[in-house]
């Protein structure tokens, strides 16, 4: 697309995979937090991307920056992630997720309104349901974080019905890949065996609850259907981006474990356990892939190799 594009959390885990690609299209720019700069890895993606310290909880500071720049595009990927914290910071979790798209979309509104507007909410909002999610099912959060990407979804819909935005709204079901905060369970499954591999920890390893189900998909993947749906998706359009298959958690930790160079024991954490966890969540991606062709291509098991080679380099660095 012509035009400055605008990834928002573009120093985060998505924003890192996602920004190579849109490099191929032309300029990027990168929001990342004030006092927070953007990692070696973030700053050398490569020429064509101009990074910018904005807090997206300052409404002024947001309305400046979007008047500034008028991007073309905008890939809304700034939040909070992390659904274990959401249950004792519920407040900043709906600060994050809420106020700040609609202060964003209030300043795209004003400068920028023929923009085009990713907005990334999350397969977190849906019912619990045994079979693959699609769009139009029905939508109960049982979960803060949940409850804040729904509130969330309602104020992109809100804009683009009320104020004409070019919105889209992709769910996106869980993504893991290297880069991912090890606050997250893939990469903690993936830090804890290359610590013990190295005789940095004894073992066991600990753990939270492995019999949920989850859609897993590769982050290389999820960002590509991100880039597909900016130029084709349809205007005010809701996308689900997910593998379209379950694997249990504690399947996902056997095949780590499978890797490992040395054995591996585990041990049931209670402090890792969660109020709620949803027993399966899986979704449909026929809607996404009829809108652009899209189709995951990076077989879990690559996936989950590369995080451990991540997680061994990283080890073995300190």
């Amino acid at each position: 697309m012509r035009g400055p594009v605008l990834v928002t959390g573009a120093a985060g885990f998505a924003g890192g995979h996602l920004i190579p690609l849109l490099l191929a299209d032309g300029p990027v720019v990168g929001w990342y937090r004030p006092g927070v700069p953007p990692s070696a890895t973030s700053l050398a993606l490569g020429p064509g991307l101009t990074w910018a310290a904005v807090d997206l909880t300052d409404a002024r500071a947001v309305d400046e920056a979007i008047a500034a720049l008028r991007p073309t595009a905008i890939y809304h990927l700034a939040g909070a992630a992390n659904q274990g914290a959401a249950w004792t910071q519920s407040d900043v979790t709906l600060d994050l997720n809420v106020r700040v798209t609609h202060v964003l979309l209030g300043a795209v509104a004003r400068h920028a309104p023929a923009a085009r507007v990713l907005v990334t909410t999350s397969a977190a909002i849906y019912a619990a349901s045994p079979s693959p999610l699609r769009e139009d099912d029905r939508l109960a959060p049982a979960t803060p974080y949940g409850v804040s990407k729904l509130a969330q979804e309602m104020v992109a819909l809100d804009a683009a019905r009320d104020d004409g935005l070019d919105v889209v709204v992709v769910r996106p079901f869980n993504h893991i890949g290297t880069g991912q905060d090890p606050g997250f369970f893939a990469p903690a499954f993936a830090r804890q065996i290359a610590r013990i591999e190295a005789g940095l920890d004894p073992g066991p390893m600990r753990v939270g609850n492995l019999t949920p189900r989850r859609d897993l998909c590769d982050v290389r993947d999820t960002v590509r259907a991100y880039r597909l749906l900016v130029q084709r998706g349809e205007r005010g359009g809701i996308y689900n981006v997910c593998r379209g298959e379950a694997i249990g958690i504690g399947a996902l930790l056997d095949m780590l474990r499978a890797h490992s160079t040395v054995p591996i024991e585990v041990e049931v954490d209670p402090a890792r356990l969660r109020p709620v966890d949803v027993p399966v969540l899986v979704g449909d991606h026929g809607r996404l892939t009829a809108a652009t062709g899209w189709t995951p291509v990076i077989p879990l098991e690559r996936t989950l190799d590369d995080l451990l080679d991540e997680q061994r380099r990283l080890v073995g660095d300190r």
